[in-house]
């Protein structure tokens, strides 16, 4: 059974970082995208990043782009979010998320088969 669980999520000052992880399980992802998205309370789920399966390929969301990055390590199963000089407009529930099709590098939630229960992410200012 596949798995996917995210940690590192808390609160923190406007202007700080987090780093989120999000481990997988049950079997390997080396040759699958892994992204992550976010969901505000009251707003639709959003693309925040995406890695392919080397870690060379990234894309991201406009909102995000010079502040986030998103690393992988396919011996670990997992992915990563580092997150800098954040706003309180990233408030937002995390999710990691992985796409069963292989060599894919999407932004759209329904190309994405596996998902996290996600993390919590507050940003005060």
């Amino acid at each position: 059974q596949v798995r996917l669980v995210e940690s590192g999520g808390g609160l923190v000052q406007a202007g700080g970082s987090l780093r989120l992880s999000c481990a997988a399980s049950g079997r390997t992802f080396s040759r699958n995208t892994m992204a992550w998205f976010r969901q505000a309370p009251g707003k639709e789920r959003e693309f925040v990043a995406a890695i392919n399966w080397s870690g060379v390929g990234t894309i991201y969301g406009d909102s995000v782009k010079g502040r986030f990055t998103i690393s992988r390590d396919n011996a670990k199963n997992t992915v990563y979010l580092q997150m800098n000089s954040l706003k309180p407009e990233d408030t937002a529930v995390y999710y990691c998320a992985v796409a069963e099709a292989a060599y894919t590098l999407g932004n759209m939630a329904r190309e994405y088969d596996y998902w996290g229960q996600g993390t919590q992410v507050t940003v005060s200012s």
